[in-house]
């Protein structure tokens, strides 16, 4: 895929070169799985397949940091309830926190792009088609495997907002039996996607 410019200063090749220095082996092949997938959808949907491929490129930019660094980026920046924030860890961290990595590092400013990376774990309970894409690619990119992973991807290419119903309803089930603490924008998803479709 050719980029137009518009969203990055950097050709396919280099955001790719730029990420993978970033990640193990396993977490980049993760990574363009998520993009297969993204632009799978993307064109499924109507979105730009070059946004879908930069915001699934960059998503998990920041997965592997320390602690220490995220800690300190949450410090310093301008988030909300820093207390709060600083109790969930890099599940969410590296989602909300991450985005600010990416506009920093790879010189990424579409507010698009950053939004969707910052909801890719959580959701929302207002997303853009973007946001929707890149949440439901990153749960059912080729490399997942676990029950239910196929009703997904059928789900996701019929019906994008089913589909992010049922990630988000499996997702919280997860959370609750593993007795995980549960981010509350993902409850706030929940109650849009799953309870709020009924």
């Amino acid at each position: 895929m050719n980029y137009s410019d518009n969203y990055s200063a950097m050709n396919r090749e280099a955001l790719m070169q730029a990420v993978q220095m970033r990640m193990s082996e396993r977490r980049f092949t993760h990574v363009l799985g998520v993009e297969e997938t993204a632009v799978a959808l993307a064109e499924r949907f109507g979105e730009s397949p070059e946004k879908a491929s930069i915001a699934a490129l960059t998503h998990d930019y920041a997965k592997e940091r320390s602690d220490e660094e995220f800690q300190l980026a949450i410090e310093q920046g301008d988030y909300e309830d820093k207390k709060e924030l600083i109790k969930f860890g890099n599940a969410i961290w590296h989602g909300l926190v991450g985005a600010d990595f990416v506009a920093r590092e790879l010189s990424i400013t579409d507010e698009a792009i950053l939004n969707a990376i910052r909801l890719h774990t959580t959701g929302a309970a207002e997303m853009s088609l973007l946001d929707k894409i890149i949440y439901v690619a990153d749960y059912i990119e080729p490399g997942r495997d676990f029950p239910g992973v196929e009703d997904a991807r059928v789900i996701a290419f019929s019906d994008l907002n089913q589909a992010v119903a049922f990630e988000t309803k499996h997702t919280l089930t997860h959370l609750i039996e593993a007795e995980k603490p549960v981010y509350p924008k993902t409850i706030e998803t929940y109650n849009r996607w799953v309870a709020g479709m009924k």
